[in-house]
């Protein structure tokens, strides 16, 4: 008998009185009871924690802050609204780009946490993982305090392919227990909340 059919043979036999999950308690916070403005300092407040760059701007005042934070060649999503597009130099390849400007899905507050879940303003997940620079706009009014409503709001889209989560610029601390950004994605985070 291979070592296969014997871990497979042991799987079967534990199963075999078919035990049944515990129910599994939800007694934590799911409903934000802040206000919408407490709930929006609490998620600068953290991203500025994880050493990105926090911004806000009109739809009026987007495409110069945007011009003014872009840092060399860049790539948009094709779902990107049109009244927030810089004139910078733009290029199709996520490899030959400095710079990339996304929309993001919803906000939690309390992790500090961006969630993208690929919709035509985020573009495909390569686009925020290549560019050394990502810029994410965040609309205020997706923001929201706690994780429980942020799923939600990401089941609510019916989406099934990949999420990327940001809490900041990419970074580990794995060598040697010292901080070292960029290793997984871009070095770089600007935050614009879009009021």
């Amino acid at each position: 008998m291979s070592a296969k059919s014997q871990i497979l043979a042991r799987l079967r036999e534990s199963l075999a009185d078919a035990p049944v999950a515990p129910e599994v308690p939800r007694t934590y916070r799911r409903q934000s009871a802040a206000g919408a403005d407490e709930i929006r300092e609490m998620l600068v407040d953290r991203l500025v924690d994880y050493r990105a760059s926090v911004h806000s701007a009109s739809v009026s005042e987007l495409p110069a802050l945007l011009d003014s934070l872009i840092s060399g060649p860049v790539v948009l999503p094709d779902g990107l609204d049109p009244q927030w597009l810089p004139l910078a130099e733009e290029v199709a390849e996520p490899l030959d780009a400095a710079c990339v400007v996304t929309s993001s899905t919803v906000s939690c507050a309390e992790t500090g946490t961006i969630i993208l879940t690929g919709q035509p303003a985020e573009g495909r997940r390569e686009i925020s993982l290549i560019p050394d620079h990502h810029i994410c706009i965040v609309p205020a009014e997706t923001i929201v305090e706690l994780f429980p409503e942020a799923w939600e709001r990401v089941a609510a889209a019916g989406l099934d392919g990949p999420i990327t989560m940001i809490s900041g610029p990419s970074a580990t601390s794995d060598i040697e227990l010292e901080r070292v950004e960029g290793v997984h994605g871009p070095r770089q985070l600007d935050v614009v909340i879009l009021r």
